[in-house]
């Protein structure tokens, strides 16, 4: 389920942000990201990404991540550890797998975060585990 189409939507104000390789939305303190099909994530669109994240929250912000993994589409694991030297925004991370290869994609990138990664089967279980992260209460 897209974020869009999700309760969620209407009960939580965003910002919509439409790259050629995927959509994201800036909640409060969640940016939820929604690739497309077949896309390759590379550095160049994460910084792309970076670059709106930082230009909508300022200076000094903390967010958990929401990756909303609808599609299939290609991430190397190491550039979370490229990521994190440069970076350190991110307070948690929730995954939202529909099907096993994802869940699965998921389990191995959980192994490069050095923040806490989530994985969820439902829209709903990512954001009530974001909501109540102690870092944000």
């Amino acid at each position: 389920m897209t974020f869009e189409n999700s309760k969620h939507f209407n009960l939580l104000p965003s910002s919509k942000i439409e790259f050629s390789f995927g959509t994201f939305f800036f909640l409060d303190k969640i940016v939820v990201s929604e690739l497309n099909e077949g896309i390759h994530f590379d550095w160049d669109k994460i910084e792309q990404v970076i670059s709106s994240i930082a230009d909508h929250y300022g200076d000094n912000f903390k967010v958990a991540f929401l990756s909303n993994r609808m599609n299939s589409y290609s991430i190397e694991p190491q550039l979370w550890v490229d990521f994190y030297k440069d970076y350190n925004f991110i307070v948690a991370t929730a995954i939202v797998a529909y099907n096993d290869f994802n869940f699965k994609n998921a389990s191995l990138e959980k192994h490069f975060s050095q923040t806490s990664v989530k994985r969820c089967e439902t829209l709903d279980e990512a954001i009530d585990w974001i909501q109540n992260l102690n870092e944000f209460n």
